[in-house]
């Protein structure tokens, strides 16, 4: 069988590498430049592959093709594949044909990184054999080549969940649907939300669906499809009979026996964090984890870089780095979150926002609007006359310098942009880091 991966990151490379070891004919592909480190991992494990060019005559001539989630649907080369008929997986489909463990996996608009983690924690903390992959950390494919994991705990985008045919989770979670991505779904809200639906369109009825029961669209949509796998909800807004709720300042989760967890005594703070608690709490009753040992996770975890993130504190002024919120809702959390007038970073590239979501907290929260990016003027036409200070920035150190000179004691300084990344940085990883370094830096300059 002829393997063709498209994209030569931590995904594409961990496709190809399981490919190999499991005796297949394999071979690489990648438009862009790949970067020294996989170049290096590809020829030690004898992976042939290209850069800068996509052969196309060998990539149709493949049986299959595992597409890296950054590869756009709409591009060329993929609608080629798609004309020819030959099978295109992503990396989470491809990996999961190879292994027997247990998948928990977790998809939705926002929180999907921090549940994914917390999920993880709870059942590394409770002694079992569980690797995290997916979206996040190291490849899952590479671990089902290397390890002998009992479970896996992924984040799933919807991105990975478009090209699936087989992959079938034991437990799945939508945590809730916001507008994202929209560019890619022919800006067609309905379009997006179907696609992470898709992780529930192989499970059976010895698997499991926990999602959200406070989720408009998430409700609607389940009026209309058929899903086979037990459904379990959660809420912040209701008491339910089984599932996971919010009862004044506890949590109570009912499944089969009942946790009740006062929510100050949760490591993670915020109403959006709370539901990522109840989601993550049901995945660990399922799996028949002990109330004590939940209990104990959810006091002990530590939040994900990148999200919500304290910085420092540099005269009396907070400094918090939200880089992964890369769309309109996830921003929406952080804002909400806030307790301390907020000088707000916000910008990058748009993927069809609608600001009108944030309007009123931007409004009662933030006294002025740093806007970081190469074209700003969307958020400057629709904050201009709400709000007196916006400015237009084009680096980072630019917004952070700007951002301390207007800070106050008492304020906070947020980096929550709303937009992907990629017009001034790698990544929502590079510009957190960027963030914090010029955060530390005018530190050091105040020492």
């Amino acid at each position: 069988m002829k393997i063709v991966v498209l994209g030569g990151g931590e995904s594409g490379f961990g496709a190809a590498y399981l490919a190999k070891k499991k005796g297949l004919e394999v071979f690489l592909s990648d438009k862009a430049q790949i970067k020294d480190h996989y170049k290096q991992l590809l020829s030690e494990a004898g992976i042939e592959f290209e850069e800068g060019m996509h052969d196309e005559e060998r990539i149709l001539a493949a049986d299959w093709v595992i597409k890296s989630p950054g590869i756009p649907k709409k591009a060329e080369i993929i609608y080629k594949i798609a004309q020819k008929g030959i099978r295109l997986s992503s990396e989470i489909e491809f990996a999961a044909e190879f292994t027997s463990a247990k998948i928990i996996a977790i998809t939705g608009s926002n929180g999907k990184t921090t549940t994914t983690s917390l999920i993880y924690h709870i059942l590394k903390n409770d002694g079992l054999n569980v690797g995290l992959g997916g979206n996040i950390g190291k490849s899952f494919a590479k671990q089902v080549a290397d390890e002998h994991f009992d479970y896996y705990v992924l984040e799933v985008s919807s991105f990975q969940l478009d090209d699936i045919q087989n992959f079938r989770p034991h437990i799945s979670l939508l945590l809730n649907l916001s507008q994202d991505h929209l560019d890619q779904y022919n800006y067609n809200y309905e379009e997006y939300a179907l696609a992470k639906f898709r992780i529930t369109e192989n499970q059976e009825n010895d698997n499991f669906f926990i999602y959200n029961k406070d989720d408009e669209m998430s409700q609607n949509l389940l009026e209309k499809l058929e899903i086979k796998a037990r459904m379990i909800p959660f809420s912040l807004k209701e008491k339910l009979k089984e599932g996971a709720y919010l009862n004044h300042d506890n949590i109570v989760v009912k499944l089969q026996d009942e946790l009740v967890m006062n929510v100050e005594d949760l490591a993670l703070s915020g109403n959006h964090n709370v539901a990522n608690s109840l989601a993550a709490s049901l995945a660990g009753k399922i799996l028949k984890i002990s109330n004590e040992s939940i209990r104990n996770s959810l006091m002990t975890f530590q939040a994900v870089e990148h999200r919500l993130e304290q910085v420092a504190e540099i005269d009396g002024v907070k400094y918090i780095n939200d880089s992964k919120a890369t769309n309109v809702n996830a921003a929406y959390y952080a804002l909400e979150s806030m307790k301390r007038p907020t000088i707000w970073i916000v910008g990058g590239t748009d993927k069809g926002n609608d600001y009108t979501e944030i309007e009123e907290l931007v409004q009662r929260k933030v006294k002025a609007v740093i806007c970081l990016g190469l074209d700003n003027d969307k958020i400057i036409r629709f904050f201009e006359g709400k709000k007196d200070l916006i400015y237009s920035t084009s680096s980072m150190q630019q917004a952070v310098e700007i951002s301390k000179s207007l800070a106050e004691q008492g304020d906070t300084v947020l980096l929550s942009p709303c937009c992907a990344s990629f017009d001034l940085f790698d990544n929502y990883e590079d510009r957190g880091n960027q963030f914090k370094a010029e955060v530390l830096k005018a530190a050091t300059v105040n020492d």
